[in-house]
C-alpha cells in the first residue's frame, strides 16, 4: 500500500489504475465503521484510495478551537488498518498541501440544507465538508465514494452537490455500524470516560423509541432525563430535503444531537414503514 503525501503523488498514482475506482475519505482516527465502508469499496472496485486528512474548514473558526486540537491522529495505526483492508493507497496531505494559500477564497456553499440541525449548531461547517470533499473528489477522480450514514445530514447534502455541480462519482451510504448496546461507533467516542460511554446509550435509545411508534414529545422526554446528557436536538425529517415532518411519516429520517461530557454525539435512524 503506497502513501501518498502531495497532490502530484496522487495525480500520478489515480493515472496509473485501470479500472473501477473506490474512495472513502476519512479523517483518521478510524474504527469498525471505516472498516465497512472500506470493505464494500473493495468489494465493488477493482481499486480503492482513501484520504486521511483532518480538515480544518470544517471545525470552530477554521480549526483555532480545542475540538480540532484534540482530535486524535494517528497515521501509523490507521495506514496499518488500511493496508489489511487492501487498500492501494492513501492520500494523507498535510493542511499546508491541500490549503496551500491558506483559506480558500472561493468555497461550496451548502444553503439552507447545510444551515439547518448540525449546521444551525456549527455554522459553516458543511461549507467546510463541502469544499473539502469536492476538492477530494476531483482530484481522486474515483467511480464511487463511499460515506457512513451515521453522517446522514452530510450524505444528503454530498448527495444533492454532486447532482446540482455534475460531478461524475456516485455517492455510496454504508449503514450504521453500533456496538452491542446500540451506540454509534464514532472516533469521538474514544474521548468518553466509561461512565459517558454508558450516558451515551440514551441517544440511540431515543432513536429506537421513535422507530417502535412514541411520538417525538415522548422520545425528547425521555432523551432530556437522561443523565449526564444535554440534548441539542431531537427531530423527524424527510431523508432527501431535511425538512421537518410529523413523526409518524414514512419513510422519514430521525436525528439527535446531544453533548456526553467533553463530546458532542450525533446519531440517527431511517424509519421505514
Amino acid at each position: 500500500m503506497k502513501i501518498l503525501r502531495t497532490k502530484a503523488e496522487l495525480r500520478d498514482f489515480r493515472a496509473s489504475l485501470t479500472g473501477s475506482v473506490g474512495f472513502v475519505p476519512t479523517m483518521g482516527a478510524l474504527h469498525d465503521g471505516h472498516g465497512s465502508l472500506v470493505r464494500r469499496a473493495r468489494e465493488e472496485n477493482d481499486h480503492v484510495i482513501c484520504s486521511v486528512f483532518v480538515n480544518p474548514l470544517q471545525f470552530t473558526d477554521l480549526g483555532d478551537c480545542e475540538d480540532y486540537r484534540a482530535y486524535p491522529r494517528d497515521l501509523d495505526a490507521d495506514a496499518g488498518l488500511l493496508d489489511s483492508l487492501g487498500v492501494d493507497a492513501v492520500f494523507a496531505p498535510s493542511v499546508e498541501e491541500m490549503y496551500p494559500g491558506g483559506t480558500p477564497r472561493v468555497w461550496v456553499r451548502t444553503g439552507e440544507m447545510g444551515s439547518v440541525l448540525e449546521g444551525a449548531s456549527r455554522p459553516g461547517h458543511f461549507d467546510g465538508v463541502a469544499t473539502v470533499v469536492t476538492k477530494l473528489l476531483n482530484l481522486v477522480r474515483p467511480d464511487h465514494a463511499y460515506f457512513g450514514q451515521k453522517d446522514a445530514q452530510q450524505v444528503a447534502i454530498l448527495r444533492r452537490m454532486v447532482s446540482d455541480l455534475d460531478l461524475p462519482v456516485d455517492i455510496i451510504s454504508a449503514p450504521i455500524v453500533r456496538a452491542a448496546d446500540g451506540v454509534a461507533e464514532s472516533s469521538r467516542n474514544a474521548r468518553l470516560s466509561p461512565a459517558e460511554r454508558e450516558q451515551a446509550v440514551a441517544l440511540s435509545q431515543a432513536l429506537f423509541a421513535l422507530r417502535d411508534g412514541a411520538s417525538l414529545e415522548q422520545a425528547g422526554a425521555q432523551l432530556a432525563s437522561s443523565p449526564g446528557v444535554t440534548v441539542d436536538y431531537l427531530t423527524v425529517v424527510d431523508p432527501a430535503t431535511l425538512e421537518p415532518v410529523d413523526a409518524q411519516h414514512r419513510p422519514a429520517l430521525a436525528l439527535v444531537a446531544a453533548q456526553v461530557g467533553p463530546v458532542r454525539l450525533i446519531d440517527n435512524l431511517v424509519l421505514e414503514d
